[in-house]
């Protein structure tokens, strides 16, 4: 039934709403009736008509709501008489489920003051106490669903036996609130006594079961989420340093059950999100907001349903992502500086400062953000800093972080200590750094992105995600991404063997690894982060292929996994150079395992809906790019050197 819930998510039906204050000042009773409910939060009186309508608020002044805290959480409840009700500790500060659509406010100057700093005056809301009206409801939204071709819009198909398999798990693996499906747990490994944060919604790990479902036209779980981590994101400036940043989306978040205080029975369930506080290392994610934009355009462009990403609600919560990540600091660069820990590879692992995998998943939200950002008088600035920043980090990213044969020419022969802006070595990097088993690894007519870049620092081993995402939203040039999966079929048995794909290449052995991860057990040369196996990067090289027009390279990385994929019972990762083990503290049945198996198989069978979830080269954002400085300083862009032809899409640029 398609009726605003508590959180604001259209599909969920109506719960019982309860409303608990400590004083009855603002609504002027002490108690609320039992009511059926379409959309709460507002509250009037008993209309003529007869439809019960409870008090009404204004919210006023600071109200911003910490979302994290839990005594702000959005709850069910179940009493004695086995009914579920949803309990809601402070509705004054629930003014952002006020509105579905961004229409009516779009317009008002405003807006940031509105939405994000306070509240604002509300109509009264009429909370039906009448069931028929909302069967009414659900019957024109049915009917609504018919014309528009979403009711029953599930792709019916013939499957493998081993997609059967997988399907069972993934559904297994489903997540409830409320009595609504919001996303999947991260592992369901039955003989697991200690499943630790596997049992919980991770952000980033229910991106490949939300693709999975939007292509079988199951759209109703991935809708959920989207709004239930908005309304986790946390909206309030702090000076407290281990709470989260305005905007921050949180890494997972759990349904916990806790008995009820004055009710003999009866408890509620709590939605209680992790920003970092509980992960090992205490990192805050610096990807999940990002991973969240990327969610929310792909269920528009999947669905056709953009009403979604048009509601006030939803166009806020992508806004305060972008102030976060375009915060003016003392970085110098375009590129996002984030801390180690901070995205997939959430350990110790070297990768602070500039790593590849946040760089090219922060070019793509700011891409997803500029076709679903609604621009009016309070967006335009922020819309015309995402476009500086797009061509800045177009611009850095495909100049510093490309390597190929004569790319290690240039730097093998780089002067160091140069001191001007004319300086050829910008970053200081002494050639020594370059690693004995780069200059023969890499092939002719092929090259990648390096992991990472910073002062006197090139981190020159493959990172995987990075790559492969950053060919998906066409961060590197056509050129350059050709030479990535180039790379990929030439080194295929170092970064692909026995299972798809390596998440790094090659590992740290010795004492760097004792040096660089702090001699960490879990990530031993070969193993976990440090140079293992990951299934779940299947379907980000599936599209990856597909964009570039090589579905046949997918096709044979799907084919080694799904030999062993189900035997191994979908393990979390793979061990070894050659990935012939399974990972020594591997969890089984890893939901991102087979939701990535999934989803590659139906990315191939649905290419039409595949070249929905990529991006092709922007010439506009070429054509602002920062190359501008060379007007100042005499150097000159990579595209307009002698013999380029100021093509926009060479290697270089």
């Amino acid at each position: 039934m398609h009726t605003s819930s508590s959180l604001g998510i259209s599909t969920m039906k109506p719960c019982r709403i309860l409303f608990s204050f400590k004083s009855s000042s603002m609504f002027g009773t002490t108690s609320l009736p039992k009511a059926k409910c379409r959309r709460i939060g507002r509250f009037s009186k008993l209309e003529p008509s007869g439809r019960k309508i409870v008090g009404s608020v204004q919210v006023v002044g600071d109200l911003n709501r910490r979302c994290f805290s839990c005594s702000n959480l959005y709850r069910l409840y179940k009493g004695n008489s086995g009914r579920n009700r949803c309990l809601i500790a402070n509705v004054a500060s629930d003014f952002r489920n006020q509105s579905t659509s961004a229409e009516p406010h779009v317009k008002q100057k405003s807006f940031e003051r509105i939405y994000i700093q306070g509240g604002f005056k509300v109509k009264p809301l009429v909370i039906e106490s009448i069931e028929t009206d909302l069967v009414k409801d659900e019957k024109k939204v049915s009917e609504v669903e018919e014309l528009s071709g979403l009711k029953g819009s599930r792709v019916e198909r013939e499957v493998s036996k081993i997609e059967k398999e997988a399907w069972i798990l993934l559904r297994d693996s489903v997540v409830n609130y409320c009595g609504h499906p919001v996303g999947t747990v991260a592992a369901n490994d039955p003989s697991d006594t200690q499943p630790l944060n596997y049992d919980q919604v991770f952000v980033r790990d229910f991106v490949p079961s939300a693709l999975a479902f939007l292509l079988n036209g199951e759209q109703e779980i991935v809708k959920n989420f989207l709004l239930h981590t908005l309304q986790l994101q946390s909206w309030e400036k702090t000076v407290d340093c281990y709470s989260p940043g305005q905007g921050l989306m949180p890494a997972s978040f759990k349904v916990r059950s806790q008995p009820l205080d004055g009710n003999d029975g009866a408890f509620e369930e709590v939605l209680d999100p992790d920003f970092g506080e509980s992960a090992i290392g205490r990192v805050a994610p610096v990807d999940s907001g990002l991973w969240w934009i990327i969610l929310l355009r792909a269920y528009g462009k999947i669905t056709g349903d953009y009403t979604l990403q048009e509601r006030v609600d939803v166009q806020t919560g992508i806004r305060l992502i972008l102030n976060l990540c375009l915060t003016n600091g003392f970085d110098m660069f375009p590129t996002l500086l984030v801390g180690d820990g901070s995205c997939m590879i959430d350990r110790r692992m070297g990768i602070h400062g500039h790593p590849l995998e946040i760089q090219a998943l922060f070019y793509s939200a700011l891409r997803c953000s500029r076709e679903m950002l609604i621009v009016n008088d309070s967006t335009k600035n922020l819309v015309a800093a995402l476009n500086n920043r797009l061509s800045a980090l177009s611009f850095h990213i495909r100049e510093y972080f490309w390597v190929d044969k004569n790319k290690l020419n240039e730097i093998y022969r780089y002067r160091t200590e140069e001191y001007s802006t004319d300086a050829v070595n910008k970053f200081n990097i002494y050639p020594e750094q370059i690693p004995g088993w780069l200059v023969d690894w890499i092939p002719e007519e092929s090259g990648y992105l390096i992991g990472n870049l910073q002062s006197a620092h090139m981190d020159f081993r493959f990172f995987t995600l990075g790559n492969l995402w950053s060919i998906v939203s066409s961060l590197g040039t056509p050129q350059q991404n050709e030479g990535i999966l180039n790379l990929i079929e030439a080194k295929w048995d170092d970064l692909v063997a026995n299972m798809p794909l390596k998440i790094c290449f090659p590992a740290m052995e010795h004492e760097e690894w004792r040096i660089i991860t702090g001699s960490d057990p879990k990530n031993t040369p070969w193993s976990y982060h440090n140079g293992g196996s990951w299934p779940t990067l299947l379907w980000q090289f599936t599209l990856a292929c597909m964009k570039m027009g090589r579905p046949e390279l997918a096709r044979k990385a799907i084919a080694v996994a799904e030999k062993k994929l189900s035997a191994d019972r979908w393990p979390e990762y793979y061990d070894m150079r050659s990935a012939s083990l399974i990972g020594k503290q591997s969890r089984l049945f890893q939901t991102w395992t087979i939701a990535g198996f999934l989803t590659s198989k139906l990315l191939l069978e649905n290419p039409e809906k595949a070249s929905l979830l990529f991006w092709e080269e922007d010439y506009e954002l070429l054509q602002g790019c920062v190359c501008v400085l060379g007007t100042a300083n005499g150097n000159k862009c990579s595209r307009h050197r002698p013999g380029q032809h100021r093509k926009p899409n060479n290697l270089n640029h």
